[in-house]
């Protein structure tokens, strides 16, 4: 093996490492550790593997400065015997793996390289010239070194060093150094890639160790990608290799054309980045970047099939960044950042989230492609990624391992104590990672400086991945269509935790699973008695009657949904709110069953509050279930969970697809409430507004979730005072509890700046929000202007908190713009209505020959003759 001796001082240096770098090392001389040079390479070429070999060492750290070399992705550090001859081996360099140590000796010092076997990997034996005395005493070097294997395998290397060009050597030397298996280090000023005097060719030179053991004296070349992944088998010879080297492409032998240049006709062709030897001298492997379709002659990548895995992915991602439809998501994701962004951390928090070692592996593959998503948007590969990985594994000094404050979940859980004290001062943020001020602020934009399409897309909502999610809940879904209680309960054990017996509580309730202190029992009843009348007054008690011409009576009345299934969010969480908002109006509507499903908690029961609510909404059944396999359970029924007609409420993304996927399927004959997405709000604010009030309504949403959205539009707003308000957002937000997830939420909101109040609303109606707040002077005569939103808050003391709690309104909205098309839910939410018709002899008389006309034009005989028997009774026809 030929390894180069490039000096970083020589004006040449960097011609050198461009024409040596396919070779699989380099030892680069440098005059000090600190050079500039060489931290400009370490930290730009990690694909290269470099022998690290200063010329002088400060005399009063030398260690730190090769902990300082090897962390910056040296292969090696090449030192000189005497930097071992006067140190205690073990205390001085023990902590360092041999492998990421050489040593270079001279003839006078070859004698003392077995004190030297258990600290360093490679002998690098400085000679001045070939003679057979010199290639005697580097054979005994060898037979001393080569035996001892290394400890995480592999073996020891020795080298002979010809730095001067009077000791160069032939390549009949540099064969006979391969047989003994020693490797020849040579100066760049003897080397080229071409023939010159006086210079060695280098694939000559290269090859001069390397021995066929076919007839036909070719070398098999197996050829892979930057990833190592194998693109098909080929042949080299000696004229290939140098053409190779030569011009830095891949070129091969082909046993029926010759030499042949990869791609020359087909435009594939390819760039070298490797050459490597097998451990028998007799194989090549190469490593190259491959252009075009691919490598094989069937115009695919490989010979040996398409690649898999990761490669797969990020082959798959460069070609849909050039050719994916304007408009889809793929595009959006490579133009949109902070959609990017956003899934990056959707995905993490499922990933800390995840438990099952199915579930680790499904959100890590998530994660890992919206990862990808974003280095191919940036121009980053899969391999620079690698490279990335293969420089820190090079490091030797260890991080200390601590979490950055903002994951730091004993921070977290002190700063939560903390806050709980009404009075505590804001701290301010700690500064960023790249540096920037911890201020938690929204983007702004002025509604007069954006174009029509930057106004729609401001309009844009993050896009859920449904196909991903609808794959694994369907499996969910069809384990408890088929196996009913039995997969019930090895689901909850497996996604929550629990291991329960049964999985209903069946009414009456017993008054020890609703035990509650008295002011939780006040606040319930309170929002229970404001919910109820708001919705009861939405009952209509009689029937619509229209006479529509004489005879002809048309009816429409109300029947309730007789079986309906609530789902309630929950686990950790409490949420009687949800319990009351779904339950209150089933219970109005008169539906004659109503089945709440909710998660249990750790211990198997359910939470008080939720069952104090069941309890007073008439609830006939709580199942213990949560996620996909509770609307499962409520759409097909199990052997103690009753199958119901409607189900509603809330949930992730898992609940939201089971919900959509069951009522899809026509035998479950289900229906739902409506789509599902991330809480939003968005308020309207003029001069009048209060910036403490804007700021906490901004908050109440941005707290849900890291993907939940604010807007707030400023009417002729002054500076001042959407500073105050900006200020009023930072202060707040920095003394939440979840103020890690208001960090990722805000900072995808915005601000947009409008003139006027037409321009608001045009923008708001278009936004279509869940929550419309309208923080104006006489707000409520901008209401009558409000038409599409899921629920609006008037004025200055209506904060959307009391629309989630208790003031009479639903909470359960139309997210994600839904609410151009549907209502929140409301008492009609779980009635059907059913028309009738009553004719007299004389309305059909009247009617009769319309209605036969037009069955006639659509050719329906019988609906035809349906009237027509009758008619000729009537006339005596």
């Amino acid at each position: 093996m030929i390894i180069p001796r490039i000096d970083i001082a020589a004006d040449s240096y960097k011609d050198d490492l461009t024409a040596f770098s396919p070779l699989p090392n380099q030892v680069l001389v440098v005059p000090t550790p600190d050079n500039d040079r060489l931290t400009d390479i370490l930290k730009n070429q990690h694909k290269d593997a470099y022998w690290i070999q200063p010329l002088a060492f400060d005399p009063q750290d030398p260690l730190a400065q090769i902990h300082t070399l090897l962390d910056a992705g040296a292969d090696k550090v090449v030192l000189p015997y005497a930097a071992f001859a006067n140190a205690d081996l073990e205390s001085s360099f023990s902590h360092i793996p041999q492998e990421r140590l050489a040593v270079t000796l001279t003839p006078a010092e070859f004698a003392h390289l077995d004190r030297l076997l258990a600290t360093v990997s490679v002998f690098i034996l400085e000679l001045t010239d070939t003679s057979a005395e010199s290639l005697e005493a580097i054979k005994a070097a060898a037979q001393l070194a080569l035996k001892d294997l290394l400890p995480r395998g592999g073996v020891k290397r020795v080298v002979a060093s010809f730095a001067s060009s009077t000791a160069t050597p032939g390549l009949l030397a540099i064969s006979e150094l391969g047989r003994l298996g020693v490797d020849t280090q040579l100066s760049t000023n003897i080397l080229s890639t071409g023939h010159e005097d006086g210079k060695l060719n280098l694939g000559e030179a290269f090859m001069a160790t390397i021995v066929s053991d076919r007839p036909d004296g070719l070398f098999p070349t197996i050829v892979v990608d930057e990833q190592g992944i194998s693109l098909g088998l080929v042949y080299s010879s000696l004229e290939s290799v140098v053409e190779s080297f030569r011009t830095g492409k891949g070129v091969y032998f082909s046993r029926t054309r010759g030499l042949w240049h990869k791609g020359a006709s087909s435009g594939s062709t390819q760039d070298l980045v490797k050459v490597h030897v097998d451990c028998d001298s007799d194989a090549l492997q190469f490593t190259v970047h491959q252009h075009g379709t691919g490598f094989c002659h069937n115009n695919i990548r490989g010979c040996f099939g398409p690649s898999s895995g990761l490669a797969h992915l990020d082959q798959t991602l460069q070609s849909r960044k050039i050719s994916a439809p304007a408009g889809s998501y793929t595009q959006r994701l490579f133009k949109d950042s902070n959609l990017v962004q956003s899934k990056i951390m959707e995905e993490a928090e499922e990933l800390c989230e995840a438990k099952t070692p199915q579930d680790i592996a499904w959100e890590t593959a998530d994660l890992f492609y919206f990862a990808l998503v974003k280095c191919v948007a940036n121009g980053v590969s899969l391999r620079d990624v690698e490279q990335q990985l293969e420089s820190r594994s090079r490091k030797i000094t260890r991080r200390p391992g601590h979490a950055k404050p903002k994951w730091d979940v004993s921070a977290k859980e002190a700063a939560a104590a903390a806050a709980a004290a009404a009075a505590a001062p804001v701290v301010p943020a700690p500064a960023s990672e790249n540096g920037k001020s911890g201020r938690i602020s929204m983007k702004s934009y002025k509604m007069n400086a954006l174009s029509a399409e930057q106004q729609s897309k401001l309009l844009l909502r993050p896009i859920i991945q449904s196909n991903d999610i609808m794959a694994r809940v369907k499996p969910i879904v069809e384990g408890v269509r088929e196996r009913g209680d039995a997969a019930l309960i090895e689901f909850t054990a497996k996604f929550d935790g629990v291991q329960l017996e049964s999985t209903v509580i069946s009414a009456p309730f017993s008054p020890e699973s609703m035990v509650l202190d008295e002011k939780t029992r006040a606040a319930i009843d309170q929002a229970y008695e404001n919910i109820h009348k708001f919705h009861a007054a939405q009952l209509q008690d009689k029937a619509l009657v229209v006479e529509t011409m004489p005879g002809v009576v048309c009816t429409r009345f109300a029947r309730p949904i007789e079986r309906v299934g609530l789902y309630v969010p929950g686990g950790t969480a409490v949420l009687p709110s949800t319990a009351l908002m779904l339950g209150i109006p089933a219970a109005v509507a008169g539906c004659s069953e109503i089945v709440i499903a909710t998660p249990p908690r750790k211990d198997g029961s359910i939470v008080p509050e939720v069952m104090y609510v069941a309890h007073k909404v008439g609830a006939s059944k709580v199942l213990m279930a949560g996620g996909a396999q509770a609307v499962a359970a409520m759409a097909y029924g199990t052997e103690s969970c009753p199958k119901v007609d409607k189900i509603c409420g809330p949930g992730n993304q898992y609940v939201t697809a089971a919900k959509m996927l069951t009522q899809i399927d026509s035998s479950s004959l289900v229906s739902i409430d409506m789509p599902a997405g991330p809480s939003e709000l968005l308020v309207i604010a003029d001069m009048t507004s209060i910036p403490a009030y804007v700021a906490s309504d901004l908050l109440s949403q941005a707290e849900h979730g890291t993907d939940s959205q604010v807007v707030l539009i400023a009417v002729g707003l002054t500076a001042e005072h959407l500073a105050a308000i900006e200020d009023e957002v930072h202060d707040q937000a920095s003394r939440l509890p979840r103020v890690d997830i208001v960090r990722e939420s805000i900072p995808k909101s915005y601000i947009i700046d409008v003139e006027s109040m037409e321009e608001a609303m045009r923008f708001s109606n278009a936004y279509a929000p869940e929550h419309l707040i309208l923080h104006l002077e006489e707000a409520e005569k901008h209401v009558d202007q409000v038409m599409n939103a899921g629920s609006v808050f008037v004025g200055h003391w209506s904060p959307e908190s009391c629309g989630d709690y208790a003031s009479g309104t639903n909470h359960t909205l139309p997210t994600y713009g839904y609410a151009r098309m549907y209502s929140g839910v409301n008492t009609d939410t779980f009635l059907k209505h059913i028309t009738s018709q009553q004719l007299t002899r004389e309305g059909l008389d009247a009617i009769g020959d319309t209605v036969m006309r037009l069955a006639e034009i659509e050719g329906l005989e019988a609906h035809r003759n349906a009237v027509g028997v009758r008619i000729r009774d009537i006339r005596g026809l």
